[in-house]
């Protein structure tokens, strides 16, 4: 099929499934994982906000968070010309390819194959790192629109505030999506030294990410408690 033999084929398989297992891992009961955690604070951001009269520091938040995000789609649209570029030079990189250490001779048919993969991974994470944008806006938007703390609705306050704690968690979501892509892009390279070094470092990406989300200084760091004696806080180790 499309001049990919069995071990390319196998190991195309076990990216698309592992993407996918950890996607609905993440999104579905990652809950306990930094991602979900940190959503937890979104919402209490939020609630925070509302009770302020001064804004300033959430438009300063608002607007590292849409900054952060528009360097990630400029850098997709980057990625995708690369990818473009790649196809008129097919030859090329077959020759590359097949002088490397670990290279693989590959047809040509195969290499635009594998390019178009690339090409169609970055796509998404654009239009992942795209819409998140556009959803951090209207995130601003709805902080800007909550009444203010001394307003005598406590129950549209509250609404708004909500709202925009769930549509910033909705930006973060797609954000995630975006950048997790960038993470797989990584792995999906391996293919063009072989099936096997594919999934070597498809495996690799999971162990990564997983231990991120799970088993991170990050998470740690979420889970900090501060001790009961304050003279025993050893938290930041020796001076």
């Amino acid at each position: 099929m499309l001049g990919l033999d069995i071990p390319d084929l196998i190991a195309l398989a076990f990216f698309i499934l592992v993407w996918a297992i950890y996607h609905f891992v993440i999104e579905r009961g990652g809950q306990s994982g930094v991602n979900g955690m940190i959503a937890q604070y979104r919402m209490g951001w939020m609630t925070q906000m509302s009770e302020r009269d001064v804004r300033i520091v959430d438009a300063s938040i608002m607007g590292s968070l849409q900054n952060g995000t528009a360097f990630f789609a400029s850098t997709s649209l980057l990625a995708i010309g690369a990818c473009a570029t790649l196809l008129g030079s097919v030859d090329e990189m077959a020759k590359i390819a097949g002088d490397l250490p670990l290279g693989v001779a590959a047809s040509r048919a195969v290499l635009e194959v594998k390019i178009i993969g690339l090409l169609l991974i970055f796509g998404y994470a654009f239009f992942k790192f795209g819409w998140s944008y556009r959803l951090f806006n209207y995130a601003a938007i709805l902080v800007g629109a909550t009444p203010a703390a001394k307003s005598p609705d406590a129950r549209e306050r509250a609404r708004i505030a909500g709202r925009a704690g769930l549509m910033g968690v909705a930006a973060a979501r797609h954000f995630t999506r975006g950048q997790r892509a960038f993470f797989f892009a990584l792995a999906y390279l391996g293919w063009f030294l072989g099936p096997y070094v594919f999934m070597a470092m498809t495996a690799f990406v999971l162990l990564v990410m997983w231990r991120r989300q799970f088993g991170s200084d990050a998470r740690e760091a979420l889970l900090w408690e501060p001790p009961e004696d304050p003279a025993k806080d050893d938290s930041a180790g020796p001076a």
